[in-house]
């Protein structure tokens, strides 16, 4: 299994609860179930900030009553490094996009770009497979973390990238300077206005997946994918029409 263990899910100290609204999109749609969050994070290192960063974003997930999942790409094989995709890995983390209504996406920051890591799990996630789309119509949420001042050149790209993906991106978005400061030695963020940030685009967040949760699916209705899907569909029955001619 590639999905990540939350410690702590349901403890966020530094949230001030009297001006928190633990179901923020209450009237914009459907509450129930749950909306389904898959979140993604850019750094294998011992004290990735960028998991760290994912891990309270899950956390104010939960405090608004989303249902959330961490994916870990420790195991997973670079774009085009197994044949046809076959691995374990790559199977979960499709499947893990099939099954949300939204994401997070929270990259660092090197070079002036997003992570090889943060890039890969996205090269992953092919924009059709089969007639299904894993990521098309879900909501995104982009953030990143900084080892220097504060810099948008990582949810920029992210951004880019979602967009290409048919997501629907957030307005809000969140972009930790110096993270290394912002974490205390359990790994939890303290307070400050860059976890407020966070906690404003997780808000945003709920809102929006609930907002679209009706009308997700027409919203993405097109024209070419309609036609391309009915030639599909003509060549399979002409295919089995054959072999049953055949046999």
């Amino acid at each position: 299994m590639s999905l990540r263990t939350l410690p702590d899910p349901d403890n966020v100290p530094a949230l001030e609860k009297a001006f928190a609204t633990p179901r923020p999109a209450a009237g914009l749609g459907p509450n129930d179930p749950p909306p389904r969050i898959l979140l993604l994070y850019g750094s294998l290192r011992p004290r990735s900030f960028s998991r760290l960063a994912v891990e309270e974003a899950a956390r104010i997930l939960r405090f608004f009553g989303a249902e959330t999942r961490i994916f870990d790409p420790s195991d997973l094989p670079l774009p085009d490094q197994v044949k046809g995709d076959d691995h374990p890995a790559v199977r979960e983390l499709r499947n893990l996009s099939l099954w949300s209504e939204g994401q997070v996406w929270c990259s660092p920051e090197r070079h002036g770009q997003i992570t090889g890591i943060m890039k890969a799990q996205i090269d992953h996630l092919p924009l059709e497979m089969g007639g299904i789309r894993p990521t098309q119509g879900r909501t995104l949420a982009v953030m990143q973390v900084s080892g220097g001042s504060q810099s948008f050149n990582a949810v920029n790209t992210l951004r880019l990238l979602g967009r290409w993906m048919r997501m629907f991106t957030i307005p809000n978005q969140s972009s930790i300077a110096k993270a290394f400061q912002e974490f205390d030695e359990a790994g939890r963020m303290k307070p400050s206005a860059y976890y407020e940030r966070i906690v404003d685009v997780m808000e945003e967040l709920v809102r929006f997946t609930i907002l679209l949760r009706p009308h997700a699916a027409l919203l993405v209705d097109r024209y070419s994918e309609r036609k391309a899907d009915a030639i599909r569909e003509a060549k399979a029955d002409l295919a089995s029409q054959a072999k049953a001619a055949g046999s």
